[in-house]
């Protein structure tokens, strides 16, 4: 095995490079998170051949899980899930005339026995949060750090109540 490529636990896939700044925020989440990534850049369409060798060094490689990121036909994630049997996760990238809806239902709508799981338009942290939580099934550490996360996340919006209450709002008490 390659070295610089040991334990890498989720493999990113865009489907081309313009679409790195809408997937910047899923390196954050990651990164966040400590969970090793690495990132390539692979057409489905254009370099069939390279994804289908993406797709064996993932599997001799240990990753755990793939993240492709596509726009207008989308078929990224599907082709990379039917080659795989980790769990894919698809980004619709918004793109072209219909602004990522052609993406998001071509993920989506996926046939049956090749299943790609499917976040919103654009929704590139959500992605790195479902990422996280699949990985967490099986390392209690990361289970932790995604528990503090959403504590986290719970107390911003308990804190926004309290505001609300300062400012004189007639706020719910619970």
């Amino acid at each position: 095995m390659d070295p610089k490529h040991e334990g890498v636990q989720v493999g990113v896939v865009l489907g081309s490079a313009s679409d790195l700044d809408k997937v910047k925020p899923l390196f954050g989440v990651l990164g966040e998170f400590g969970v090793s990534y690495e990132v390539a850049v692979i057409s489905a369409h254009r370099t069939p051949e390279l994804l289908e060798e993406y797709a064996r060094s993932v599997c001799s490689r240990g990753v755990k899980l793939t993240i492709a990121a596509a726009g207008l036909s989308a078929a990224l994630p599907g082709a990379l899930a039917s080659l795989v049997d980790i769990p894919v996760i698809g980004i619709p990238i918004s793109a072209g005339t219909l602004d990522g809806m052609d993406a998001l239902l071509a993920i989506s709508q996926m046939p049956p026995g090749v299943p790609v799981a499917c976040v919103g338009i654009d929704s590139a942290k959500n992605a790195g949060l479902l990422a996280v939580r699949i990985l967490s099934i099986t390392d209690g550490s990361l289970a932790e750090k995604l528990a503090g996360y959403r504590r986290g996340m719970a107390d911003k919006i308990l804190e926004a109540m309290g505001n609300l209450k300062e400012e004189g709002y007639p706020v719910w008490e619970f």
